[in-house]
């Protein structure tokens, strides 16, 4: 009888481990402060890519854009732009994407966004917008050599009959041209692993990043979840039990349930992490830590 194998990927030596950061844009001169904090700890772990959220609202958008150009006139960092159709005509659109060119940015997270009323409320297009991200792809490929990237969904969308024709969407934006898929963040790694062999059937050959949530907030995290088509499995909020009025354990358990996640992923082959950072690195920079990330480099002085 042959012995059993019980080595695991994560616990050699991992190489070819890529991982890239979201960030949203600050409201405050406080949000700010804290958030260039964030990047600055997390830049020299090189990533991938890091990108930028961006809501419907001409305040968020500028908040959006003036941070990208920070981040192409401050760091070697290369920033994705996110873009969404809520609430704008296609010339707005269009003019937002001539004003990413415009200063160096040459990746976009092109989204449909949530419906103005917020998620789990019925999405109405603009009736002079782009009306699906397919069409927002096809719009943005109009205008420039741009990087798409786009969303995925292994729970599949809150809005899609089934999990097969959430697929044929995805299907869709690749043929319309995007180059790569983000995914709603999980916690059990069975939706995601599924999602990719179903995709991969498919004949869809785009990396699919698996979008990681470290869980600084179990309640914000579960409520969002509920919201946006993720399950919250009943181990994580076990986990999480009594901890309400004690941050210090919350962090670490939220620690150990992150490694958990992504060890087990690159023991099934993963090499590409997206990760949710809600503006605050340490819990990440652990993390990549962990996935056998050293830093590189330095941010580049304004």
């Amino acid at each position: 009888m042959m012995a059993p194998d019980f080595s695991r990927a994560s616990r050699s030596r991992m190489a070819d481990i890529r991982v890239s950061f979201e960030f949203f844009p600050p409201k405050t001169a406080e949000m700010e402060s804290a958030l260039w904090e964030s990047i600055t700890r997390l830049a020299p772990l090189e990533p991938s890519f890091v990108s930028v959220t961006y809501g419907a609202g001409g305040s968020t958008r500028e908040r959006t854009h003036a941070t990208l150009a920070r981040l192409v006139r401050e760091t070697d960092l290369k920033p994705a732009a996110h873009l969404t159709c809520v609430a704008a005509t296609r010339q707005e659109v269009d003019d937002v994407v001539r004003a990413y060119r415009d200063a160096g940015v040459r990746h976009i997270v092109a989204l449909r966004g949530d419906p103005v009323s917020g998620p789990g409320s019925v999405y109405e297009p603009h009736p002079g917008g782009y009306a699906t991200s397919t069409a927002l792809i096809e719009g943005i490929r109009r205008l420039g050599d741009f990087e798409v990237t786009v969303s995925a969904y292994p729970e599949k969308h809150p809005e899609s009959a089934t999990l097969d024709a959430d697929i044929d969407v995805l299907k869709a934006k690749v043929e319309a041209g995007a180059t790569r898929a983000i995914t709603q963040f999980f916690f059990d790694n069975v939706h995601y692993l599924r999602y990719v062999e179903r995709v991969r059937a498919r004949g869809i050959t785009i990396p699919i990043l698996p979008g990681i949530v470290p869980v600084q907030n179990y309640r914000q995290t579960a409520s969002f979840a509920r919201k946006t088509g993720a399950s919250v499995p009943q181990w994580l909020a076990d986990r999480f039990e009594g901890l309400d009025d004690d941050p210090a354990t919350r962090r670490l358990i939220a620690a150990a349930v992150a490694a958990e996640q992504v060890l087990d992923l690159v023991d099934h082959g993963v090499t590409d992490f997206h990760f949710y950072t809600m503006n605050k690195a340490d819990l990440v920079y652990a993390i990549c830590h962990l996935l056998g990330l050293r830093p590189q480099l330095t941010m580049r002085a304004a």
